[in-house]
């Protein structure tokens, strides 16, 4: 079986990988993109869309965000329900210029990605195509699969949590302060479902500063699931799944609407590797991207939005590599800085906000503020919408309104 012979390879079809794909897509460039899966396939996620994302598609291709307008296995989400540990709760409105969240399935999400992948004429998609070896050389990169020996001038690791790109590189490893755990169980007859399919996060004492999350779904089904901090599960010898059925069966707002609930699904766990703690990305010959570089935001979870932002760079990047000729790790810095240029305030920020939300008299506190005075629920609003306003969240100002104004 002869080597095959690319410029760009992506291992990981996903968000970061099909954003770096499309970005390359007009260079002229020979990309080869490999993935361990055949698509359709599953991706144990929430399935949120945030706005951001939409946003992200609209400037990666205009085609393919045509595409996800037109996209029917989604549902449109319009709001936020914050559930604070006592159990009231807050409604947020996400209606900002005619754009607002959505719900996926990640089955249905990345398979449209890489239906778009397969129109680009120097976009090679390999399927089924598991890493088994990285060679990495000084004047290329060769991956070792079973279809074969494949080789080109730059690797990007796309490919999640459990990243075989990643785990070559050795520059990020894993603390269980900067990981969560998840679950994930789809379910059919949940009952109260918001009519503007409203998502819902509940900030349960137990589970601070992670939650439960309720995401509707079409044709009356729902994602539900729950996130933990790694570190605090293995203080606590924490079973997510016991904790999770337990929650849906004895809350007292939950099991009421779970009693006649059905799940279609096996609960499904997986790795979020967070982006509280800046990390090294690059390598000579190797980027890394999305959930392979530990982005995920420290306080929603959320990896959609910045692992197609951090293939945008990617594939900008590696135009320039091509211009200069140059691919070594002094040169690839400059893809770390414009990563943590683009995403480091907002992560900070986040992870800033994690943090506060240990605190459930904290949480308390400020949601029944927000629902007695109409100024400090839009504070609250804008601080959770709109990025350059969540710095107001941890500033002491925002907090000495609550208690004094």
């Amino acid at each position: 079986m002869s080597d095959k012979e690319f410029d760009v390879l992506i291992v990981g079809a996903g968000p970061a990988g099909a954003a770096c794909a499309i970005v390359l897509a007009q260079t002229g460039l020979s990309v080869a993109i490999l993935d361990k899966a055949a698509f359709p396939r599953d991706k144990t996620c929430g399935d949120a869309l945030s706005i951001d994302v939409i946003n992200q598609l609209s400037l990666l291709s205009p085609v393919l965000a045509s595409s996800f307008a037109e996209f029917t296995r989604k549902t449109s989400s319009y709001g936020i329900r914050v559930y604070s540990p006592d159990r009231a709760h807050i409604d947020i409105s996400i209606d900002m210029e005619g754009k607002c969240g959505h719900i996926c399935k990640r089955l249905d999400f990345d398979n449209l990605l890489v239906q778009h992948l397969k129109q680009l004429s120097n976009i090679h998609l390999f399927e089924n195509c598991a890493v088994k070896k990285i060679d990495q050389q000084p004047h290329f990169v060769a991956l070792g699969t079973e279809q074969g020996i494949f080789r080109g001038q730059i690797l990007v690791g796309a490919d999640g949590a459990y990243s075989v790109v990643s785990k070559h590189l050795g520059t990020i490893k894993t603390e269980r302060k900067h990981y969560s755990a998840g679950l994930r169980v789809y379910y059919e007859g949940v009952s109260f479902l918001n009519t503007s399919h409203f998502i819902e996060l509940h900030f349960l004492q137990e589970l601070l500063p992670g939650y439960l999350w309720i995401f509707p779904l079409p044709n009356n089904k729902a994602n539900v699931g729950l996130g933990m901090l790694s570190s605090i599960v293995s203080k606590k010898k924490i079973n997510l799944k016991e904790t999770l059925q337990k929650i849906l069966s004895t809350d007292s707002l939950l099991k009421e609407r779970f009693k006649n609930a059905r799940p279609l699904e096996n609960v499904k766990g997986y790795g979020l590797p967070l982006g509280s703690k800046k990390r090294v990305i690059s390598g000579t010959r190797i980027l890394l991207t999305g959930d392979a570089a530990s982005l995920i935001d420290p306080l929603t979870g959320e990896g959609i939005g910045n692992a197609i932002r951090s293939g945008r760079i990617a594939g900008d990047h590696i135009k320039n590599c091509f211009s200069k000729c140059d691919f070594s790790a002094t040169f690839n810095i400059a893809y770390d800085q414009e990563i943590y240029r683009r995403m480091g305030g907002e992560l900070r920020l986040s992870t800033r906000l994690q943090h506060l939300c240990k605190h459930p008299k904290l949480m308390n506190f400020v949601v029944k503020k927000a629902n007695q005075r109409a100024e400090v629920k839009q504070l609250l609003v804008e601080g959770l919408t709109k990025a350059d306003k969540k710095v107001s969240l941890i500033r002491p100002g925002f907090y000495y309104r609550l208690l004094f104004k």
